[in-house]
């Protein structure tokens, strides 16, 4: 029998455990010292065997099972320790997997080629790509780049102008682009499990439902503001829309250069007498070339540009007595050399400043608060500062609050920042009236709460994500600020540690719907659990997504290959899949087919040769099976399949002419 060793019974290791006996397996941990108290209740129950000592001593290790020992999780809060633990454990047994917590990347790899079968994850950095998209708000749940290849998890409530709205049935959505992961009608409340194949193919699409579906980001932006309807009643609508928008970016231009801070009122000044003098400079030449008929229009403008540097008494020595012109041209030069005088000295002030900002650049090379629409980031630790850098990723407006006084300044040199003696204080310098959202980061848990009410009280319309450490608060935190996003790191890395045990490759993860969500890839390989089955087998049979198939290592990856592949060994599969998910598909548990076909009638010969192509293919069943089938109308397909399996065989049954119908014990779906 094999088992699965956690050394290091901290947070981390204790969520391991957990997760590794839903799985259903033998767990062993060794911990060097017992603590006071469990952070998980009745943890005893969930280990097979606990053993008190170093764990990266042989002797220690040997009182296991060792040659039975499948995976390590070792994930102790002392790198040294968790790198000697996997040195020793590859010399007792070459085939124990090794799953290291370790932030040393470089040495990581290093270590992987000499040891085979050892991956190492930071927990800190890996739940960081979730909090940065929590904070987008709710359109955008994952953002995953699976080997240059991004791809990204899209949550829509339908808008009324919406053209998916136009679609006759929901599968219209699904391309060879876009894959439809869940569909919850309006006023339904959201399944509390993630259940990917739970969405209805022919159900039709209304406003305000919420749809959240897979697509590569290529797509996402091509389609980007392709929002509306191109029907001809929506043509007010959509003109009045873009009216607005013109509107709005106006005023909100106007306003923000009316509202600009102190240091930059000079600069305010200088625009607005620039365009005074350009506007004084054309009129003053349209004026002497109509007083002097005989001037041309370029000596005028040289008269007027003159006069506004100041040259009132040199040219009207030479020019023209002053005394012969009219007394309201009088004035207007002597207004023209005023104003250009006053314009020269804000030029002067000007280039004052600038000259005194370059040479303090150096001191001061921060960039300056947000005013609006920005992401604050408050607990600038390892978590803090890689979810800055996720966001920035994504040209972010982000602005750090840390209340680490020890921490450099130069490790925030290129976000604003905010260093907080008093949080009262610091929340009001960051614009937190404006900003789009907060991520409280902080590791003490009571700092997070009290941070997350003042902030819900000071904006409750901003997204609020929170970090918390412990079941317990973070459940009755959810219950104190609903509309919160709450994520424990320690939990959502665990499970990563727990897929990465059964020699899984975990390449992200995103939380939704209060669950994990992992991409997770496979290289099919003999007696595997996926060798041999249809790509839609592995879909609905497991309850997983697959979004890239690979048949060769030296062929181009496939986004959202075709349901009718039959892997083979050499292939690789990635699929996005929660726990359960992973757990199915290590156990070989598929769920039953429960769905048939009845297949009434065709049109002509030609339908029944395409018919029996696209049951060979599209159900997986014999071609022999398929043409007795088609040759003795109306049957029933004697093979039974999975409900989306069916539906999409008779939708291309339908597209060949052919008449079929959808059972389950007896109960039709035409």
């Amino acid at each position: 029998m094999d088992y699965f060793l956690v050394c290091g019974l901290g947070y981390l290791g204790q969520h391991c455990v957990v997760a590794l006996k839903n799985f259903g397996v033998k767990v062993i941990a060794i911990e060097k010292q017992l603590p006071p108290q469990w952070e998980i209740k009745n943890l005893d129950n969930y280990l097979d065997q606990l053993i008190i000592g170093d764990c990266s001593q042989s002797s220690i290790l040997l009182q296991l099972p060792i040659n039975h020992i499948r995976a390590a999780l070792i994930v102790t809060t002392i790198e040294k320790i968790n790198i000697e633990t996997a040195i020793t454990i590859r010399a007792l047994n070459p085939q124990t997997r090794l799953v290291v917590r370790s932030i040393r990347d470089n040495f990581n790899s290093l270590l992987s080629n000499e040891l085979g079968n050892f991956v190492a994850y930071e927990p800190k950095h890996l739940p960081a790509n979730a909090y940065a998209l929590s904070a987008l708000g709710k359109e955008t749940i994952s953002l995953l780049n699976l080997g240059g290849l991004r791809i990204r998890i899209n949550r829509l409530q339908v808008p009324d102008y919406h053209h998916w709205l136009s679609y006759n049935f929901l599968d219209e959505i699904n391309n060879r682009h876009r894959r439809i992961l869940s569909h919850n009608h309006q006023g339904n409340l959201p399944p509390r499990s993630i259940d990917f194949h739970c969405w209805h193919p022919e159900a039709k699409i209304q406003a305000q439902d919420t749809i959240i579906y897979v697509e590569t980001e290529e797509n996402y932006f091509l389609n980007k503001g392709y929002n509306f309807n191109l029907n001809r009643k929506n043509n007010n609508l959509n003109f009045s829309y873009f009216r607005s928008l013109i509107q709005t970016k106006i005023s909100s231009w106007i306003k923000n250069f009316w509202s600009l801070s102190l240091k930059q009122q000079v600069a305010r000044v200088a625009i607005i007498y620039g365009l005074i003098v350009f506007l004084l400079l054309i009129i003053g030449t349209i004026l002497f070339s109509f007083f002097y008929p005989g001037t041309t229009l370029l000596s005028s403008f040289y008269v007027t540009a003159i006069l506004l540097l100041g040259g009132y008494s040199d040219l009207f020595d030479s020019f023209e007595p002053i005394s012969a012109l009219p007394e309201w041209l009088q004035l207007f030069s002597l207004a023209l050399t005023v104003t250009g005088t006053a314009f020269v000295g804000v030029l002067y002030a000007l280039l004052t400043q600038a000259l005194l900002s370059s040479k303090f650049q150096f001191y001061n090379k921060r960039p300056p608060i947000p005013k609006a629409d920005h992401v604050v980031i408050i607990g600038l630790g390892k978590l803090g500062q890689e979810i800055a850098n996720k966001l920035r990723e994504l040209k972010i407006n982000v602005l750090g609050i840390t209340f680490n006084t020890i921490a450099s300044q130069s490790d925030f040199l290129d976000i604003p920042l905010i260093y907080g003696h008093n949080l009262v204080d610091s929340l009001q310098l960051a614009n937190l009236e404006t900003a789009s959202s907060v991520i409280v980061v902080t590791d003490d848990d009571i700092v997070n709460i009290e941070t997350a009410l003042l902030t819900q009280k000071i904006n409750p319309r901003c997204q609020l994500v929170i970090r918390t450490n412990g079941d317990t608060l973070t459940k009755n935190l959810g219950g104190l600020l609903p509309a919160a996003i709450i994520i424990d790191p320690y939990v959502a890395a665990a499970e990563v540690f727990t897929g990465a045990a059964f020699g899984e490759n975990i390449l992200g993860l995103s939380c939704w719907q209060e669950q994990t969500v992992l991409a997770t890839q496979y290289y099919i390989e003999e007696q595997d659990t996926l060798q041999g089955l249809l790509i839609a087998e592995v879909a609905y049979g497991y309850g997983v997504v697959p979004i890239i198939y690979q048949e060769k290592s030296e062929d181009e990856p496939i986004f959202l290959p075709s349901e009718d592949r039959r892997l083979i060994p050499g292939n690789l599969l990635i699929v996005l899949a929660t726990i359960a998910g992973l757990k199915a598909i290590e156990a070989g548990d598929l769920k039953p087919k429960q769905w048939k076909l009845k297949i009434i009638k065709a049109s002509s010969k030609m339908s029944i040769f395409d018919g029996i192509t696209a049951i060979a293919r599209i159900a997986g069943c014999p071609l022999k099976t398929a043409t007795e089938t088609m040759n003795n109308l109306p049957a029933i397909l004697p093979f039974k399949m999975y409900y989306y399996q069916a539906m999409k065989l008779k939708k291309m049954l339908q597209q060949n002419q052919i008449e079929s119908v959808v059972e389950q014990n007896s109960s039709p779906i035409s």
